[in-house]
């Protein structure tokens, strides 16, 4: 089979890869929809940023979030079956330390750990090798790109704006419109948040986030736009806000958006930021949130809410390539202007 590999320069190599066989506990599962993360652009695509068995392994077949039915079973799996249709948790951990337990695979530690895509192969080929204990059963109700974006980018949104007690008391300001952005104002008015500020440098995930709606106010992301939020506010600011960015400047522009007692998340990977503590975060009382990703148990809460409220993350994808036109599907999202890019198999 061909699998997608990426050197680390802003390029895409094919390379051909035998078809796995699951051993204890693994399924084979035919791919039917992978999409393209920032995170791999960030720290894969453009350049190998991590190191150690943190880092890409160079070789590996990129794609850590796949979505697609099983055709074979190994020995002793005891949940699913050939045939099923399944969304698989990215990280495989060791499943004996404390953050495994919880779920929060994405946490652990050990040695043992590997991320589909990552440090083992993932999901931009016809078939993945996967444990049986990543996978979560995707409703017929999901297609298979709803679930390709269930585990990463709407998981998430989903934990940050969860821990965050987001309800419909809450007005929400979301900095950054970009897949995991989209995704928090989608979760965001679905637990009942009736005015969404979005901020973004693009104008046309702005548009996206208005055409979709998603957000009752786009605001551009500039030297005016905590006024323009204030404003929109009554001089308050949003009870939640959330930066899925990684930006200096609009985690800054989340928090100072914050009304005093409020809550603000941090998601956005890499960079950094400068903030004046006192001003800023203790004296207007706001709890700030470091999240990372979602748990197992947190994965399958949202998708089987996704399916009882009929909601489709596949609404954010804007462009969906066959894996022959891999190459062009990196830099479509490499650029930053367009919505969720898939990867797409028959």
């Amino acid at each position: 089979m061909t699998g997608v590999v990426l050197p680390g320069n802003s390029t895409v190599e094919f390379r051909e890869f035998p078809v796995p066989t699951p051993g204890p506990g693994q399924v084979l599962v035919r791919m039917k929809a992978s999409s393209i993360c920032g995170s791999d652009i960030r720290a894969i695509y453009r350049a190998h940023l991590g190191k150690g068995p943190e880092g890409y392994q160079p070789g590996t077949v990129a794609g850590h979030e796949p979505c697609g039915q099983i055709v074979q079973t190994g020995p002793g799996c005891r949940e699913f079956k050939a045939g099923d249709r399944v969304i698989i948790y990215h990280i495989s951990g060791c499943g004996c330390c404390d953050d495994c337990k919880s779920g929060y695979m994405i946490s652990c530690h050990n040695e043992a750990r590997a991320a589909y895509g990552w440090q083992r192969n993932g999901g931009h080929a016809p078939y993945l090798l996967a444990e049986e204990n990543n996978c979560v059963h995707l409703p017929d109700n999901l297609t298979y790109v709803d679930g390709a974006l269930v585990a990463c980018g709407f998981g998430t949104a989903w934990e940050a704006i969860t821990r965050m007690q987001t309800s419909g008391r809450d007005r929400l300001l979301v900095t950054g419109l970009g897949p995991v952005g989209l995704a928090a104002a989608m979760l965001g008015r679905a637990l009942g948040v009736t005015e969404i500020i979005g901020v973004d440098t693009s104008e046309d995930r702005m548009e996206l986030g208005r055409k979709l709606g998603l957000v009752d106010h786009a605001v551009p992301s500039d030297e005016e736009a905590l006024d323009k939020v204030l404003h929109l506010t009554k001089g308050k600011g949003c009870e939640v806000s959330i930066d899925c960015s990684g930006a200096a400047p609009a985690r800054l522009l989340a928090l100072k958006g914050t009304r005093q007692w409020g809550r603000c998340a941090f998601v956005g990977e890499g960079n950094d930021v400068r903030f004046a503590v006192s001003p800023d975060l203790i004296h207007p009382q706001i709890t700030l949130f470091g999240s990372w990703v979602t748990s197992l148990s947190h994965m399958t809460e949202l998708t089987e809410r996704l399916s009882r409220w009929n909601i489709h993350p596949e609404v954010t994808v804007t462009h969906r390539l066959p894996i022959e036109r891999a190459a062009e599907a990196y830099d479509i999202a490499d650029k930053g202007q367009a919505g969720k890019v898939a990867i797409v198999f028959e």
